[in-house]
């Protein structure tokens, strides 16, 4: 086994770091104030061609694993951005896999290549009001007329709405009374996203202002049928193959922004003086920045581990749900001990920490609950009975 550096994984780093350098700390505050989305960033990693990271050489990307996607993504929320710059091009790497995987020729010469230049910007479009996790309960109706599908139903937590061009929606096509399984019925769909059809309402929330978050209603929403990937029916089956990549990249994000606060406690315990010697000379402040940098390598090692698991075609979901478990709650105690690090100062939006704090929250909490994770490995893991 192997833990020496991949220099391919050290290239993604610094090249990609080099963009995130010329996107410095008032940038970022800029954003968090004005709520702007980041375009000027975003059209920067496209115009080198990260953002089609993982898409095939044959329709304009790369052609890398979700391996190289963790590195370039940690990089970014490591950087100074944190969650808001890597919300920013999240859905870009992991969000058209079900195309990519379950669409056929003419849909992934059609979809894909747009995304991987960054002419397109897409929306992802499964959560409900009154579903959350349950995704089989999904109540958005997809209805076929002809050579149409008219969609009604309400969408909620949809990122990016404000400025998306297409939508990767999840809708249900055959009434869950009518199916023997509840995963069946539902059907996926890519299709421009019209913000003129639909409303779309902005949900006000505690931190990365200027990557959007919002509650959608459609009513008779048209899609072409040339616009549904795979089969009638199988979506749920499709939209599978993303989560584990979604996990492990939002797991790689948890990890970034946990270094980027720790970097940032350790600078200010080595400057601040109080009582005529630097706070960092004091155990108290000292061990938790250890556990904090400890706890995030083993978050990591659990990130890339899924990665590789996803990569080489191996069943990768205990080790994803682990790596954003482990990732989300070490990335959280990072950023909170910034701020306590800091002291008073770190209530302060000039010292940046209390920004990663609010924004570490979203890989805490999406795309699946820290509560959830432990029942999956409950169950599927340790082999114990449902708990729901």
């Amino acid at each position: 086994m192997n833990f020496a550096p991949v220099e391919q994984h050290e290239r993604i780093r610094e090249a990609v770091g080099r963009i995130c350098a010329r996107f410095g700390d008032d940038y970022w505050f800029e954003r968090d104030h004005d709520g702007t989305f980041p375009e000027a960033f975003y059209r920067a990693l496209a115009d080198d061609g990260w953002l089609g990271m993982c898409i095939a050489p044959e329709f304009g990307g790369a052609g890398l694993g979700v391996t190289e996607a963790a590195v370039m993504m940690q990089t970014i929320a490591q950087s100074g951005g944190g969650m808001s710059a890597a919300s920013s091009v999240h859905i870009n790497l992991f969000g058209l896999n079900p195309v990519a995987v379950f669409g056929n020729h003419e849909q992934r010469r059609r979809m894909l290549p747009p995304v991987a230049r960054g002419e397109v910007k897409s929306c992802f479009g499964v959560t409900e009001p009154n579903t959350g996790l349950n995704t089989t309960q999904l109540k958005t109706r997809a209805v076929r007329h002809g050579d149409r599908y008219l969609v009604n139903g309400q969408k909620v937590w949809i990122s990016t709405a404000q400025v998306a061009d297409h939508i990767l929606l999840l809708a249900r096509t055959t009434p869950l009374e009518q199916v023997s399984k509840p995963t069946q019925g539902l059907s996926l769909f890519y299709t421009r996203f019209d913000r003129s059809r639909v409303t779309v309402h902005e949900i006000e929330k505690m931190g990365r202002k200027c990557v959007d978050s919002n509650e959608l209603f459609f009513e008779d929403y048209e899609i072409p049928v040339e616009d549904r990937i795979g089969e009638e029916g199988e979506g749920f089956r499709y939209i599978l193959h993303g989560m584990n990549p979604e996990r492990v990249l939002i797991a790689a994000e948890a990890v970034g922004i946990g270094r980027l606060a720790l970097s940032r406690a350790v600078a200010y315990a080595k400057e601040r003086v109080v009582f005529n010697r630097p706070i960092g000379q004091n155990q108290g402040i000292q061990h938790p920045l250890a556990q904090n940098w400890m706890a995030l390598e083993a978050a990591n090692l659990m990130v890339m581990q899924a990665a590789w698991q996803y990569d080489n075609g191996l069943d990768c979901g205990a080790a994803a749900n682990a790596a954003k478990y482990l990732a989300g709650e070490a990335g959280f105690n990072a950023c909170q001990q910034a701020v306590m690090t800091h002291g008073g100062f770190g209530y302060a939006k000039e010292y940046h920490v209390e920004r990663y704090l609010r924004e570490v929250m979203i890989p805490r909490i999406a795309p699946i609950s820290p509560q959830l994770v432990l029942c999956y490995i409950a169950e599927r893991v340790l082999g114990l009975p449902k708990s729901y």
